[in-house]
């Protein structure tokens, strides 16, 4: 396949790859969990209304969109030849939109993610630069190195939550209760991503920790991962005192342990695929039990 040809595209073709090149379903996610974050857990919840309308919580909640957007668009651009392979049905730069412009609306869509940011406070202009930063490494040279771009992706993911504690600081403990179980899921399903794509991340160089190691090896790292996940959760929970955490937790492990059964007996793509959205439904579990924390 050559990615260099233009074929003749519909406005509705370029409309819909846009929108896959920038995650627009993710990017939706971003913004409602940051607003049910910010009503539910720092609240005050009664006072919804103004929270919804406050102008710093838009354009903090804008500031994160603008940058993991440009991230999103960065990551597709260092990788065309490695998704040419893994998901060739999504390759957007070089199909739908030419290199130069991609990386022109990246670099635009950085600038008024620090832009936002710093209209809220300097304090998340300073944050988003760094994610800014992190982001574009990631995707240079890191994405292709054992964890480290695993942990750099779910670090950001965590982030996402705690960077409202910064210019809302009331019951920050709990939203980092939250910003823990983010990086905590999100890590494993980096790696089962990881494993889901092992043919073209190593026919391009990659140097993953399924390529290094193997899938039976990384299936062992990914149960130590969801045993640190699972006791760091229940420790928190009970530091807080909160034992409707607690509860919360425990029903959680109905899922978590599903995805731990799976991951045992997975060995093809497709299941590494099902494990993937597997972490996406718990995720948004976690999510929900906002509602009673």
């Amino acid at each position: 396949m050559n990615v260099s040809a233009r074929p003749k595209i519909t406005l509705w073709d370029y409309i819909t790859g846009s929108a896959r090149l920038v995650r627009m379903t993710n990017l939706v996610i971003v913004v409602v969990t940051q607003y049910l974050t910010r009503i539910l857990l720092i609240g005050p919840r009664d006072d919804w209304r103004s929270i919804i309308a406050n102008v710093d919580m838009f354009f903090l909640s804008l500031s994160t969109v603008c940058i993991a957007a440009a991230g999103y668009i960065i990551n597709d651009y260092f990788d065309i030849k490695i998704d040419i392979v893994n998901k060739p049905e999504r390759v957007v730069v070089g199909r739908y939109l030419k290199r130069r412009w991609a990386m022109g609306a990246h670099q635009v869509l950085n600038v008024l993610g620090a832009v936002f940011g710093l209209v809220v406070s300097p304090y998340i202009f300073v944050i988003n630069v760094c994610s800014i930063t992190l982001l574009w490494f990631y995707s240079e040279r890191y994405k292709r190195l054992p964890f480290i771009g695993n942990f750099i992706v779910s670090l950001l993911t965590g982030f996402s939550l705690l960077i409202l504690t910064v210019h809302f600081p009331a019951n920050r403990h709990l939203v980092f209760i939250y910003a823990v179980f983010s990086f905590f899921i999100s890590l494993v399903r980096e790696i089962v991503k990881d494993m889901e794509d092992i043919k073209g991340d190593e026919a391009h160089g990659c140097r993953t920790l399924p390529i290094i190691w193997g899938i039976r090896r990384t299936k062992n790292f990914l149960y130590v991962i969801l045993l640190m996940f699972v006791t760091t959760l229940f420790v928190m929970a009970r530091a807080l005192d909160n034992n409707v955490l607690v509860i919360l937790f425990f029903l959680l492990l109905i899922p978590i342990a599903l995805l731990t059964a799976s991951l045992a007996r997975a060995d093809t793509r497709r299941d590494f695929k099902r494990i993937s959205s597997l972490c996406k439904i718990i995720m948004l579990l976690g999510l929900i039990t906002m509602v009673w924390a």
